[in-house]
């Protein structure tokens, strides 16, 4: 994430953020220019400090869920990420609020990195083919309903906004990471692999060299993996054991990853991070001098990305806390994010 500031007295803001701790003016982001503004007042419209341009807030933001501006001169409702919404719990519920809003920043996050990354994507009310929306229900209604995604819809639970249930399914399903953000970043992989690859014959020859024939029966590979679990040598070609159940959840696994590593490596650019660890053995020195989002070589932001990763982990460690990434990437799965990053490059 890029870090903001704010227009009117270059305060660091948070991308969250709805005011200037410092000098109380307003903010909101702008999909437009990727930038925070600043506004002395939110009356109609509102005149941003700088540029002196009139803007709204989107009509998720009096439920405190949403600071994105859209220009005074469009209609829309909406900014481009909740017009993604397609399903919203009930909001009379404060448990469902409260766990809404907290999906509601992981995909805002989310949308903040397709806007970066510039990769194609419409909602579903344009195109009701190959748009995207969300819909984020309580397994209270059914049962049957889980995470995941199916034809442009991604769903999420409600319950996976819960800290605590979503630590006991982390332990249930022996993963080393569980976070919202991982599940919107994995979950919109398969979008983008319907997308971008499945239509198009010489990408999709080439994703079965490097991930594997995905016409393999996905119901029963699934329950293969269910059944026995990953093979005992998984991290030589796989970036989690779950990416071994089929081609198709090892692309998207990747792509989760792919994004976390861009993502992180956009942040410590921002914030000029550099590596000289006082080590006499091993050569972990690296700078990310670069915005990742420029850099046209993956092995380039990864290579720099490295030591930034191992020096994430061991501050976590010193509070006792697990790692940030806790994750052992191979040489093969480095193949696999090049591959994808070499694909977003053509589809901007």
């Amino acid at each position: 994430m890029k870090i903001f500031e704010c227009s009117n007295c270059s305060n660091p803001l948070f991308f969250e953020n709805t005011s200037c701790e410092k000098c109380g003016h307003f903010c909101g982001f702008s999909v437009s220019n990727l930038q925070m503004l600043t506004f002395a007042s939110t009356e109609d419209p509102m005149i941003s400090d700088r540029e002196k341009e009139a803007y709204r807030y989107c009509k998720n933001h009096e439920f405190s869920v949403c600071n994105w501006l859209i220009p005074a001169a469009h209609d829309e409702e909406f900014c481009v990420a909740c017009a993604l919404n397609r399903t919203i719990p009930d909001l009379s519920d404060q448990e469902n609020f409260k766990k809404w809003q907290k999906l509601e920043e992981a995909k805002h996050r989310l949308v903040y990195q397709l806007e970066r990354l510039k990769l194609p994507f419409v909602n579903r009310t344009s195109d009701q083919e190959s748009g995207l929306c969300f819909d984020f229900i309580s397994q209270k209604e059914d049962s049957s309903i889980m995470t995941g995604h199916a034809g442009g819809v991604v769903t999420i639970l409600l319950s996976e906004a819960d800290s605590v249930h979503r630590e006991l399914m982390r332990r249930q399903m022996s993963e080393p990471y569980r976070t919202l953000i991982g599940h919107f970043r994995h979950e919109v992989g398969h979008y983008f692999w319907d997308l971008l690859v499945a239509p198009n014959a010489k990408r999709l020859k080439y994703f079965r060299k490097v991930f594997g024939d995905e016409r393999v029966d996905y119901g029963e590979a699934l329950n293969l993996y269910y059944q026995n679990g990953a093979s005992a040598d998984w991290q030589q070609h796989h970036i989690s054991e779950y990416a071994t159940a089929h081609p198709w959840e090892d692309w998207a696994e990747s792509w989760a990853h792919y994004l976390h590593i861009m993502d992180m490596a956009e942040t410590a650019y921002y914030f000029d991070i550099s590596t000289k660890p006082r080590l006499s053995s091993v050569n972990t020195r690296s700078a990310i001098r670069t915005d990742p989002y420029k850099v046209s070589r993956f092995d380039r932001i990864f290579r720099s990305w490295i030591p930034a990763s191992f020096a994430l982990n061991s501050l976590n460690r010193s509070m006792g806390v697990p790692d940030a990434y806790p994750f052992v990437v191979s040489q093969p799965v480095v193949e696999k994010m090049k591959t994808i990053h070499e694909l977003v490059m053509k589809a901007r």
